[in-house]
C-alpha cells in the first residue's frame, strides 16, 4: 500500500512540475479548453436529463419478481402455482 501511495505521489508532483515548466499564457489556454469542455458537457448531461424526464412514458415500473428460487418458471410451473394459490383460499 506504501509503494502505491509513493508512486502516486511521484507522479502528481511530476505532473505538477510540468505544469509549472508551462508558460503562464499556455496555462490559461488550457485552463479556458478544460473548463470550456467541462461546462459543455455539463449543459449536455443536464439537455440529456430534461429531454428524457420530459417524455410522457417516462415512468417506474414495480413488479412482483418471479422465478428467483434456483430452478426457472415454465408456464407449467406458473399455472400450477396459480392453482395451488386459488385452492389455498
Amino acid at each position: 500500500m506504501k509503494r502505491i501511495r509513493d508512486k502516486i505521489e511521484y507522479y502528481t508532483l511530476q505532473a505538477d512540475n510540468r505544469w509549472k515548466i508551462l508558460p503562464v499564457k499556455r496555462q490559461r489556454l488550457l485552463i479556458k479548453l478544460f473548463f470550456g469542455g467541462y461546462a459543455l458537457l455539463t449543459l449536455l448531461v443536464i439537455v440529456s436529463i430534461c429531454i428524457s424526464t420530459s417524455q410522457r412514458d417516462n415512468e417506474i415500473s414495480i413488479n412482483h419478481i418471479d422465478g428467483i428460487s434456483g430452478s426457472p418458471q415454465t408456464k407449467d410451473t406458473i399455472q400450477a402455482n396459480k392453482i395451488n394459490s386459488l385452492i389455498k383460499k
